[in-house]
């Protein structure tokens, strides 16, 4: 026997498969144990169907469960982009449409003002009002109201510019200030 290699006796045993006339004792003992057959045959053995779990790609339930997160992933990620973008052009189009909005509620405010003031009696009296116009022969006066009392003027303290932690130790040593 070739060294490193196992022989058939052991790699059968490594298998789990009993030698062969360990195999037909217990075919024998098994047979005998159990009612309606006969000792010495062994039971017909049937085929194990493969595992149901291949699927369509013969793949296993993981594999396959492992494969739909990644598609709904890609998927997602593929959404994701499309959806942020809709949803900022989106906004951005709202605030555009409330600046438009403010800007239209502004020139109407300004033609209306523009009518005023075509007005000559309105402009006499905006000059008069705000610049303080008046016609020739007019004596115009000015009323000014006082203003109002300035308040005291703080009083100097006593410390004659000397820090509060000397004014502090000055005391306690009985000194005066």
């Amino acid at each position: 026997m070739p060294v490193g290699r196992a022989s058939d006796q052991q790699r059968r045993n490594h298998r789990g498969e009993p030698p062969a006339e360990r195999r037909g004792e217990r075919a024998r003992r098994d047979g005998a144990r159990s009612s309606g057959k006969r000792p010495g045959r062994r039971a017909p053995t049937r085929s194990r169907p493969k595992s149901s779990t291949g699927g369509a790609f013969k793949l296993s339930s993981t594999r396959r469960a492992a494969g739909l997160a990644m598609l709904v992933c890609v998927m997602a990620l593929s959404v994701s982009v499309p959806l942020r973008t809709y949803l900022s052009q989106h906004a951005e189009l709202a605030a555009q449409e409330q600046q438009q909005a403010d800007l239209t509620r502004q020139v109407r405010e300004l033609e209306l003002r523009k009518q005023e003031l075509s007005d000559p009696a309105q402009v006499e009296a905006e000059a008069r009002a705000r610049l303080g116009y008046v016609r020739p022969g007019e004596t115009p006066y000015i009323v000014e109201v006082p203003a109002p009392a300035a308040p005291p003027p703080p009083t100097a303290s006593a410390d004659d510019g000397v820090p509060w932690y000397e004014n502090l130790w000055n005391s306690v040593m009985g000194k005066g200030s």
